[in-house]
């Protein structure tokens, strides 16, 4: 997975605004998932606040790591693997992008333009590619 020096500064800034409202955040991302993917809400058996800061604290640490793979990747892959047993399928990832797209554009407006757009796209793109990879061999 390799991302440009210029898209981890994007990716980085954009999540530093995003920050100071990451319950907002949080409850919009999960808002836009169900409403883009309904068969995701049984997936989500506890509190969706609490689920809501492992989301929050799961992005900061890919945006921390952007720079490391060599952390990023196996905390990715594991992740991935774990969310099987929660009943995640290959299929779920691309809503859930575009949800953390919606969100970001929702949340930061103008400020979320298209080259911040185009950073958290490949990002995602990427990571959900390892994770998919990890979880599913079969479908690699």
């Amino acid at each position: 997975m390799q991302i440009s020096p210029e898209h981890i500064g994007l990716l980085r800034s954009t999540w530093a605004r995003a920050v100071p409202a990451s319950t907002l955040a949080s409850e919009l991302f999960y808002g836009e998932l169900f409403r883009r993917a309904p068969q995701t809400k049984p997936l989500f058996k506890s509190d969706l606040r609490a689920q809501g800061a492992k989301l929050m604290a799961t992005l900061a640490f890919v945006v921390d790591h952007l720079d490391k793979p060599e952390t990023l990747l196996p905390a990715a892959r594991d992740l991935a693997i774990r969310h099987v047993d929660y009943g995640v399928t290959p299929e779920h990832y691309p809503a859930v992008g575009a949800a953390l797209l919606w969100t970001f554009e929702e949340l930061l407006g103008a400020g979320f333009g298209a080259s911040e757009h185009d950073a958290w796209a490949k990002a995602y793109a990427a990571l959900s590619e390892v994770m998919i990879e990890a979880a599913y061999p079969e479908t690699a």
